[in-house]
Parts: structure tokens; C-alpha cells; sequence
């Protein structure tokens, strides 16, 4: 039996996960993750989190399944993965000097205890004033072409902050490991035992 699988394969989610010293496998989760029309962001991303770690019960039934997802928002509007230099230039000149929030949702199930618990956190980041030169370096540098609000706060992206206001820094990256931690010890799962 495999006790957890994180249903991603993003290798900063894999690492995040990695520094609990827990046993698990990563697997690639199928759903759709096109917004509801109205859906605000804390309740997509819950959801997504939930279908993600859904979408792998049948394989895995007698194991933990940890789903996540993550959107930011800058000026109300809910922001993805940018997938071009150009939509990530358009991104971080959005958010110079401004406060995004940025929301990911994570869920924990056993498909045969028919067990779910699903969460939302949030993690406020305050950008500083970014001149356009700036912008355009980072993103040649850095490619955050794959990553919500088109930075690696993990990289260079803590450069372009003046603060960041939240309870879990790992939050910011996708995957946050207090609120994690605190549902696997309530299903028993202690990574300190």
C-alpha cells in the first residue's frame, strides 16, 4: 500500500511535500480546470483541489490523496499560468505595486474511508514599483512561464516584493505544508513520529 500520492506533478510540489520526510508517490491528476462562470478563487481552487485528488481515487483507494491548486488575483481578476513571456510581462506589470492575493486550495482524501477535507489558504504578496526593463529581465532569466502570477518565489521573484503577509511561506510556492501537516496528524499521519 501506498500511503500518500500527491496528485501532481510539479516538481516544486514534490519538493514542498519532501520536506515532511514522509513516504510518497507522485501521479498526475485528470480534470478540467476551466472556472465555473461567477466562481470566485477560493472556491475554484478548493474545488480544483478536490477533483485533482478525485481523479486519482480508483487508482489509488487505500491511500491518502493530497490535491492543491493555486490562482492569484491582481486587481479582483483571477490570474493564471502565463504560458508566454508576453502574457507574464503583461502579469507583473499588473501587479507592480499592488497587493496580489494568491489562494490555493488543498485537499486530503481516502477514497475507501470515503474521507475528504478540503481547505483554502491564502498569501498576500506586496509587489514593489517594477520598471518594464525590470519585468522583461526577470522574465527572460527566470521563465516563470509555468507558475500563477508568472514568478518563483522559491528564485529571483523575491526580488520583485516589498513584503509578504500570510501564515505559510510553502503557500506561496503551492503547497501549503502547515495546513498539510495539521491534516495528516488529524487522520494519524505524524511526520514527527
Amino acid at each position: 500500500m501506498i500511503p500518500l500520492v500527491l496528485a501532481s506533478t510539479s516538481p516544486f510540489r514534490q519538493a514542498l511535500l519532501s520536506k515532511l520526510d514522509l513516504p510518497f508517490i507522485s501521479a498526475a491528476p485528470n480534470c478540467d480546470e476551466t472556472p465555473h462562470p461567477g466562481e470566485r478563487a477560493p472556491a475554484l481552487v478548493q474545488r480544483l483541489a478536490l477533483e485533482k485528488a478525485r481523479s486519482l481515487a480508483s487508482a489509488y483507494p487505500e491511500s491518502w490523496i493530497i490535491g492543491s491548486d493555486q490562482v492569484c488575483v491582481v486587481n479582483g481578476r483571477i490570474t493564471g499560468k502565463p504560458h508566454t513571456a508576453e502574457n507574464a510581462c503583461a502579469q507583473l506589470t499588473a501587479a507592480s505595486g499592488q497587493i496580489v492575493t494568491f489562494y490555493t486550495g488543498l485537499a486530503l482524501i481516502h477514497p475507501q474511508r470515503q474521507q475528504e477535507r478540503v481547505i483554502c489558504e491564502p498569501f498576500n504578496v506586496h509587489f514593489r514599483r517594477l520598471t518594464p526593463v525590470e519585468i522583461q529581465r526577470y522574465v527572460a532569466k527566470e521563465q516563470p512561464l509555468n507558475c500563477a502570477g508568472s514568478f518563483k518565489s522559491e528564485g529571483m521573484g523575491i526580488c520583485l516584493f516589498d513584503r509578504l503577509e500570510g501564515r505559510d511561506p510553502n503557500t506561496l510556492i503551492g503547497l501549503p505544508l502547515i495546513a498539510l501537516n495539521d491534516m495528516l496528524r488529524s487522520v494519524g499521519i505524524d511526520a514527527l513520529a
